[in-house]
């Protein structure tokens, strides 16, 4: 079973090491202001159940406008994502479908790594997870490079995509441009403020246990790993009302700074 789990970085050693950094300050960016919700999400359901479209990906396949924003409430606050699907159409196309049916609602991000990535795509519900496991998409071409607040596809290879994601939580162009992942959007302005905060105590240890995660959903989560932060839901607001917003800002870390040497995809790491 494909499950989206971090992999053996494609650097020249295989031994795996992180550590928790300092994050980035905030950008002074001002955020894009969302438009008003279009109508074009389907209606939220209950928070126990699931769109049960979500069991048939192949009838997933709406065109995503050029532009649009998509609002996270979280239990850290709101934050908007503006994506531009000339940076990468695919990836852009499968996010809007998955927004637009609520796959994300009560999902976690279970694996926030300081001052490197914080990933999420794993559904809080395990028959929906089945669904998506098999349902890859090709790669798009790299157009965008990973600067801090850009939101991008995991992956376990070339031509792998499926549902999990990661927001960069620094520029980590250097590490991952090569690597093929491909950024499809941005966190505007201060939202990187609440992304931030989300929880990373766990460091790489829940990411370690996505089979867990990906069979147990929600229920597994709040009983494993209660300390996640979890997405309340996610809504399309409508095309940006403002050109695409540039990734956030970020400083270079200091001299005696580690740098993480792992990558967000999809087959975990030997333990450090």
């Amino acid at each position: 079973m494909q499950l989206m789990k971090c992999v053996f970085t494609a650097a020249l050693s295989a031994t795996l090491c992180f550590a928790a950094l300092a994050q980035a300050p905030a950008t002074t960016q001002t955020p894009a202001k969302p438009k008003s919700a279009t109508g074009t999400t389907v209606a939220k359901p209950a928070a126990s159940t699931y769109d049960r479209t979500l069991l048939k990906p192949y009838l997933l396949k709406d065109k995503a406008p050029d532009t649009y924003q998509v609002r996270f409430d979280t239990t850290r606050g709101e934050f908007t994502i503006t994506v531009t699907r000339a940076w990468a159409p695919l990836g852009a196309d499968r996010f809007y479908n998955l927004v637009k049916h609520h796959y994300f609602d009560n999902a976690h991000f279970f694996r926030v790594l300081p001052n490197f990535v914080a990933q999420f795509g794993i559904s809080a519900y395990p028959p929906v997870s089945a669904a998506w496991e098999k349902a890859t998409i090709k790669d798009d071409p790299h157009s965008q490079s990973n600067k801090r607040g850009t939101v991008v596809f995991a992956t376990a290879g070339p031509n792998t995509r499926t549902t999990q994601l990661f927001i960069n939580l620094k520029d980590n162009g250097p590490s991952l441009d090569s690597q093929g992942f491909t950024p499809f959007g941005v966190v505007d302005g201060d939202g990187m403020k609440v992304v931030e905060m989300l929880y990373d105590q766990y460091g790489d240890t829940a990411g370690m246990d996505q089979d867990a995660i990906t069979k147990g959903g929600k229920k597994y989560i709040d009983a494993k790993w209660p300390r996640l932060d979890m997405i309340k839901s996610t809504t399309l607001v409508g095309a940006a009302t403002t050109p695409p917003a540039k990734p956030a800002s970020t400083e270079k870390p200091a001299s005696n700074t580690a740098t993480p040497t792992h990558k967000p995809a999809t087959k975990p790491p030997a333990q450090p």
